[in-house]
């Protein structure tokens, strides 16, 4: 039995109004602009506003979404969302999405993988979709990271921000059929990156607050290894998937600049066929490839590219990596 095929039909993306500069971190950590840029290739970041959460820039994101793919809210089947910053520990962030946008013939869940959460997100919809089960899934990546990051650790503050991206994958689809996708993992390396504080294992308490210990951290030199890597193998693996393809662009995960750049050496590409914002938004985990997809498509840059491959990829805590490969 042929499955059925399926691709994009709309997508949005929502950041927050306030920007948070590199020259505004110098007066906060032992830092500078100059550090920061060569180090990350990031500017600036944006942070959502007291009383606002992720929530509110999914539903904004998917709002645009919807508008784009020129559909009802009530004709969507399934809405997933990736995020490790819901606004409560439950119920599920998508819920509260769902309702604000009218969808109520869509069920609704969250995934938690970080950065690789759109990816993984992604790779779930896909199976509905394939298997004929639902027609159109929401999926959204979306974070408010600048919460849960330690203004006291100049290695890892000056890479989060806050954003969301939304995409609509439908069988009735205008552009980026999806033709192959991926996700894997490695819990042997789950403690890289880790928000210890604020769970089952560890509620918090007045005495982790003050240590810090509900706040993220992060192991630098682990995760580029890692990511340098994982990035190269994800984007060949999708090459070797799709032969009759002609590689076009790549949206990867917007990580750090030094990573990016590492890779695309590596796979022996110009840069001008991957598309990058880091130095806007910095690093918004799920909300990452969602923003830089629906950038790319709206600026035209992946237009540039029809009839041929384009990547997603991205790479995160647990440790997760996923792709998801696209005929434009």
């Amino acid at each position: 039995m042929t499955r059925p095929s399926f691709g994009i039909r709309g997508t949005g993306r929502a950041v927050p109004d306030t920007v948070i500069t590199n020259d505004e971190l110098e007066k906060l950590v032992d830092t500078s602009d100059a550090w920061i840029t060569k180090r990350t290739g990031i500017k600036e970041r944006r942070r959502v506003d007291e009383g606002k959460g992720v929530s509110d820039l999914a539903i904004e994101a998917s709002r645009k979404a919807l508008d784009d793919a020129g559909m009802d809210p009530t004709e969507l089947d399934l809405i997933v969302m990736a995020t490790v910053t819901p606004d409560h520990p439950l119920p599920a962030t998508s819920c509260k999405v769902q309702a604000a946008l009218g969808a109520t013939k869509a069920a609704a869940f969250d995934i938690s993988a970080a950065c690789t959460g759109f990816m993984y997100a992604t790779n779930v919809a896909a199976q509905f979709l394939w298997s004929g089960t639902y027609k159109n899934v929401l999926v959204i990546g979306g974070e408010t990271l600048t919460r849960i990051t330690n203004y006291e650790d100049r290695s890892s503050c000056i890479l989060f921000g806050d954003g969301a991206g939304a995409v609509i994958y439908s069988t009735d689809f205008s552009c980026g059929e999806v033709r192959s996708t991926k996700m894997e993992a490695d819990g042997t390396g789950f403690d890289v990156m880790i928000q210890r504080a604020g769970g089952g294992l560890l509620p918090c308490t007045p005495e982790l607050i003050a240590d810090n210990q509900h706040k993220l951290v992060i192991h630098g030199r682990e995760v580029y290894k890692f990511a340098v890597s994982r990035m190269v193998e994800l984007v060949r693996d999708q090459i070797e998937r799709n032969p009759d393809l002609e590689l076009g662009a790549i949206v990867p995960h917007q990580v750090n600049m030094r990573i990016i750049e590492a890779a695309r050496e590596r796979l022996d590409l110009p840069s001008e066929r991957i598309y990058v914002n880091i130095e806007r938004y910095g690093n918004t985990s799920a909300g990452s490839i969602p923003v830089a997809l629906d950038e790319a498509r709206r600026t035209g840059f992946l237009d540039q590219h029809k009839g041929k491959l384009v990547v997603m990829c991205a790479f995160g805590a647990g440790l997760t990596w996923g792709s998801v490969g696209m005929r434009w």
